[in-house]
């Protein structure tokens, strides 16, 4: 199995089964992971923060940095392998409050916030998700069959 990584900011996508795709340090980040079935096409985006308002060239740079234009630049890339976003099955992870123990500055749920809205804005959901608490996660997406496992230190595996 080979492994397609994905930085904060990136988005990752394949359609070869021999791929899993994966992002690691998800603290108050989001990973948003999409699969269709139909298709065996994957996509992993890792979403750092909520609105590209705050900085409009990073969001030019990378691509998935911001929840706003991570969605719809995902959905983009999804549609040119021929994918349409109502066959996508849709789980994100993260959003933890790692550094912020007085939720000063929210970042984990203002990201979850801003993943949800924007993904309801291209009347999508998530059908399953692995949010908040205070550890950070590691996801991957298997191309083959779409499964997501998430893994933590402190925790361990699990699937999503």
């Amino acid at each position: 199995m080979k492994t397609l990584f994905v930085g904060i900011g990136e988005i990752g996508i394949s359609n070869n089964p021999e791929i899993q795709i994966k992002t690691m340090a998800l603290g108050s980040c989001v990973g948003i992971m999409m699969y269709s079935p139909r298709r065996k096409l994957a996509a992993l985006v890792h979403v750092a923060l909520p609105e590209s308002k705050i900085n409009p060239q990073l969001a030019i740079e990378r691509e998935g940095y911001f929840a706003d234009t991570a969605i719809k630049n995902v959905l983009s890339k999804l549609t040119s392998y021929g994918c349409i976003p109502s066959e996508l099955t849709i789980k994100i992870a993260g959003g933890a409050n790692i550094m912020d123990p007085n939720q000063r500055f929210d970042i984990g749920t203002r990201n979850v916030m801003a993943v949800k809205k924007n993904l309801w804005h291209y009347k999508l959901g998530a059908i399953a998700e692995d949010i908040g608490g205070t550890v950070g996660r590691t996801a991957a997406i298997y191309v083959e069959t779409g499964l997501v496992i998430l893994s933590s230190p402190t925790i361990g595996e699990w699937e999503l």
